[in-house]
């Protein structure tokens, strides 16, 4: 199930931990569309809801993923733990650090971090 949040002026498509996996650019798409059709700026994915293989950059899906969100002109923030991930791989370390370092493409440790950023942050538009 997703819920549309407003945070500030923004409106934000939070999915649930629960649902279906992401796990290419099809699933990528149909979020994308969910949120054009809410008129969500971004897309609150929970970790969770990645598979192994986002993680695992050199399979391309990560890349595939943010692509799809960057073309279509739709955020994307990744919220939970994925430290698991990052220890295993210096490449997805600097992925997730440059990705947090710009406007469109988050990792973040929850909800309220991201809800903090958004509303301080000035990276609504």
């Amino acid at each position: 199930m997703t819920t549309v949040e407003k945070i500030g002026d923004v409106h934000v498509l939070v999915c649930a931990a629960d649902g279906e996996p992401i796990s290419g650019e099809a699933a990528a798409l149909d979020l994308i569309g969910n949120a054009a059709y809410q008129g969500a700026q971004w897309v609150v994915v929970p970790a969770e809801r990645l598979g192994d293989d986002f993680f695992r950059l050199s399979t391309r899906v990560a890349g595939d993923i943010v692509q799809k969100f960057v073309q279509y002109r739709v955020r994307l923030a990744v919220v939970g733990d994925v430290s698991r991930h990052t220890a295993a791989s210096a490449a997805l370390r600097d992925f997730v650090r440059e990705c947090n370092r710009g406007h469109q493409t988050w990792f973040l440790r929850d909800l309220e971090e991201f809800r903090a950023r958004l509303a301080g942050g000035g990276d609504a538009a």
